[in-house]
């Protein structure tokens, strides 16, 4: 079994069934990942600035989606994971733009290094 299930250059192109369902599988991921990542800024926000889940939701989100705190901290554990769940979301960010281009890229490479039968 190969790692990501991509085809390999010797391999032909995918059918349009198999890109779609590996398309529908990575955006799957993608959205588990954002919710992961949602979850872990709620959990956070409740426990450091013990807000309610609503007022965690909202700071989180804001957050992971890089548009900036929604309120002010007010607690040192509050600033403190604050800014460690704005580099983490960065970071989740790119690796979740990653998992949901990689098989774009994948078909997009694969089907300019397939090789040219008609010339032969």
């Amino acid at each position: 079994m190969r790692f990501l299930n991509f085809e390999r250059r010797s391999d032909p192109l995918a059918p349009v069934d198999v890109f779609a369902r590996r398309l529908a599988r990575h955006a799957g991921l993608t959205l588990l990942m954002a919710a992961g990542a949602l979850a872990l800024g709620m959990i956070g926000y409740r426990y450091t600035e013990h807000m309610g889940w609503l007022d965690a939701y909202v700071n989180a989100s804001m957050i992971l989606s890089g548009m900036g705190p929604a309120g002010e901290e007010h607690t040192v554990a509050g600033k403190l994971f604050a800014g460690t769940y704005a580099l983490f979301s960065g970071v989740v960010f790119l690796l979740m733009a990653g998992v949901l281009i990689a098989p774009l890229a994948h078909r997009l490479m694969h089907s300019l290094h397939l090789e040219d039968d008609s010339s032969a």
